[in-house]
């Protein structure tokens, strides 16, 4: 069994904003495969179902934040997990909006939400970096990370979320570099090949005006003339 953790703040307020997309990931792998409905246990809501024949708990901590790591703890407590079992869905300022990377253990990078699981749980973890980009000035981070998607990002954000989808069975069977193909099948626009030249049509070149005739019949009559009289 797995923990698949989606990091945000709950309540409508913060449906939309920029740290809640780990919580839109899981919405949309839940509706997409089919996974029980959401219900309310360990301080956040949780929904149960299987990938590639991996059975996988998603778990929305409602904790807010700052305090995500008391919610995740209870649920690998419960159901008698190793940290190892824990995948953590999470913004990452330091991609660009449709990137997405994975990583295992590491630092928190200042995520309030990664801190608080450092601080029960350690490091050691798989975590799902999904880019939101950066708004280029530190003192803007938490009002930025706070605030809606602009209309502009709806179809890149609707791709990357298709990707996490489509390749989550990936994900549950452990084929890392198989997930991110998947999400780069949705966010990377196709190469187009460029159209073959066309071969162009070669005539023969038109004889001179002078040129003698060298035909069969031409070459009989001159014989005939040679050898007739």
């Amino acid at each position: 069994m797995q923990l698949w953790v989606g990091l945000g703040n709950p309540g409508a307020k913060y449906a939309r904003n920029r740290h809640n997309i780990g919580f839109m990931a899981l919405d949309r792998l839940a509706s997409d495969h089919g996974f029980s409905p959401w219900r309310s246990k360990f301080q956040g809501q949780i929904a149960e179902g299987r990938l590639n024949d991996q059975r996988i708990t998603l778990l929305k901590p409602e904790t807010f934040m700052n305090l995500s790591g008391q919610s995740v703890a209870a649920a690998l407590t419960f159901f008698k997990l190793g940290i190892d079992a824990l995948t953590v869905f999470h913004d990452e300022l330091d991609l660009a909006p449709g990137k997405l990377r994975l990583k295992s253990g590491g630092g928190h990078a200042g995520h309030n939400g990664l801190r608080s699981i450092h601080a029960h749980l350690g490091d050691a973890y798989q975590r799902v970096r999904i880019g939101i980009g950066h708004p280029g000035d530190k003192a803007l981070v938490s009002q930025y990370v706070l605030s809606d998607f602009a209309k502009a990002e709806a179809d890149g954000l609707d791709d990357l979320l298709r990707g996490i989808s489509d390749g989550a069975g990936k994900l549950a069977s452990g084929d890392g570099p198989g997930f991110l193909n998947a999400v780069a099948l949705r966010t990377v626009p196709a190469r187009t090949k460029p159209a073959a030249a066309p071969i162009p049509s070669i005539k023969p070149a038109p004889a001179p005006a002078n040129a003698p005739d060298t035909s069969p019949a031409s070459r009989l009559r001159q014989l005939l003339d040679k050898f007739g009289k």
